[in-house]
């Protein structure tokens, strides 16, 4: 085993698959012991026997948590805490696709809970977080961002906004935390293949979301998970306020690729609501969210994507 994280803490939330799942084993196999959180306590569980087989018993442990509620977040840090005696990283990954359409047809409340979960949920997190390391000298915390929160046309306006607002929060944070110790970063994933998009797919999905970046491969929940693992460890020591993107060159080509009439911006679109109505019976839909709307919609819910719960 590596040691890059050896006797490190850390919590992250949204593990239950995806990039969380990913980072969760990244971060044990190089020695840290991690608290991981999900509402989706069954493939949450999964998570947990997945390091447990990686590293060993006692590795981890897994509270259920709701991101958008205060009093969760404060256990699970206390979680934390109480198990291994100290907090050294926040991964702040948990989210969902949120409110979908037209900004004249979105409700207020798909709006608000769309904001809930992934913007307070972030500020819950850098605030608990940052107390408990802050009692102790310091520590980092990493906050699950998007390309879409980068470009105008990169995903939808509700989860833009707060993706947005979740770099903007990373970076004030980092100014005000840096007195601590405490480093604040983002990462920005991109096009992410994850099991939900796969489902109902009768053409290969990596080779449909590899055709709109430069780079010739598919994205995968392992390649934010090691950005992840990077913003945790002592090599990023002297980066703090930044949004670190991980996305195959698509933000470097223009999120044009996504315009009305682009072919790969409707490939992607079509596919992409193939398996979201195909998952739809499997995964929590998004307040607001059709698994039957358009392949606008659909695609920019996938630019939504790694972060949020169920299969991403």
């Amino acid at each position: 085993m590596s040691t890059r994280l050896a006797d490190r803490v850390a919590i992250i939330t949204g593990a239950a698959s995806g990039i969380g799942r990913a980072s969760v084993l990244a971060f044990v196999r190089q020695g840290a012991r991690v608290v991981l959180a999900d509402i989706d306590r069954e493939r949450a569980e999964h998570t947990l026997q997945l390091a447990e087989a990686e590293a060993g018993a006692g590795c981890a442990r897994f509270q259920s948590c709701d991101v958008s509620r205060e009093s969760d977040v404060a256990a699970l840090v206390q979680l934390a805490l109480d198990s291994y005696g100290r907090l050294d990283c926040m991964f702040n990954n948990a989210g969902l696709p949120g409110a979908v359409g037209a900004l004249t047809e979105i409700s207020v409340e798909a709006w608000d809970r769309t904001f809930a979960v992934l913007t307070r949920g972030v500020f819950l997190g850098i605030k608990h977080a940052a107390r408990a390391m802050g009692a102790r000298g310091g520590g980092t915390i990493i906050n699950t961002a998007s390309i879409a929160g980068l470009n105008a046309g990169a995903g939808p306006a509700a989860y833009s906004a707060c993706k947005a607002a979740v770099i903007s929060l990373t970076r004030s944070a980092a100014v005000e935390l840096a007195p601590q110790h405490i480093r604040v970063n983002a990462v920005c994933p991109g096009l992410i293949l994850t099991p939900l998009l796969e489902r109902g797919q009768t053409t290969p999905l990596a080779q449909v979301l590899s055709s709109a970046q430069p780079w010739p491969e598919a994205g995968l929940p392992e390649h934010v998970a090691d950005a992840a693992l990077f913003l945790a460890s002592d090599e990023s020591r002297f980066v703090t306020g930044e949004a670190l993107v991980v996305d195959g060159g698509i933000t470097a080509r223009g999120p044009g690729v996504f315009a009305q009439g682009n072919p790969a911006g409707k490939a992607i679109a079509n596919s992409i609501s193939k398996s979201l109505k195909a998952g739809a019976s499997a995964a929590e839909p998004a307040p607001g969210f059709d698994p039957g709307s358009s392949p606008t919609s659909a695609w920019q819910t996938h630019v939504a994507d790694a972060d949020a719960t169920g299969d991403r």
